[in-house]
């Protein structure tokens, strides 16, 4: 196995065990079990569980922004239309389902930014975010309510309030996990259960 293969398979790990643990939960030791390598191979080519969190966050953030700017690319945006609006959320919604681990990586880094060093990659991550959805043509308001939308379903989707709602769950919150999710609730769940 060449070296990037192995960085790619550490960083694979790296994302589970951090996803599952969190920035403060996981260790160096934790990721190399989960690659089923050494603690010292991983230090030596990362440098440490800082830098790893980084490298994980900061992938994770650029697979974010990338999806938005594959649907801002693809085809004409307008942002007075709905649909448009719907293909990009309809996107992050096949983004987290296709790979349930972003979802905890991304409120871990966030949950983590008092961390100097990963409180700087999240901003910048939201920043490239805001400024790719605001390619759309839209105003930086209807940008900001795209994003928080998109932060609803994440925090709604990590304390399992879509399986709740489906599950017969009555109560405010499946009430605003329906109408947050909309018609991929099911789809949705399907998804974040997987990941857990």
């Amino acid at each position: 196995m060449s070296s990037d293969e192995r960085r790619e398979e550490i960083l694979a790990a790296a994302t589970r065990a951090f996803a599952a643990h969190g920035y403060h939960g996981t260790s160096t030791d934790a990721v190399a079990r989960e690659a089923g390598i050494s603690q010292p191979y991983v230090v030596r080519m990362f440098g440490g569980k800082l830098a790893l969190f980084l490298e994980v966050f900061a992938s994770v953030g650029e697979r974010v922004d990338a999806t938005f700017a594959a649907v801002v690319d693809e085809r004409p945006f307008d942002p007075d239309d709905e649909d448009d609006w719907g293909r990009l959320g309809h996107a992050y919604k096949a983004m987290l389902a296709d790979d349930p681990m972003l979802l905890p990586v991304l409120l871990h880094g966030f949950a983590a930014g008092a961390v100097p060093e990963i409180g700087a990659v999240g901003r910048r991550a939201m920043g490239r975010i805001f400024a790719t959805v605001q390619r759309t043509g839209c105003t930086p308001d209807a940008a900001r309510d795209f994003l928080a939308h998109g932060m609803l379903l994440t925090i709604l989707g990590s304390m399992g309030a879509p399986a709740a709602t489906l599950g017969g769950e009555d109560s405010p919150v499946a009430d605003l996990t329906r109408c947050t999710f909309g018609e991929l609730l099911t789809p949705a769940t399907e998804a974040l259960a997987s990941g857990s």
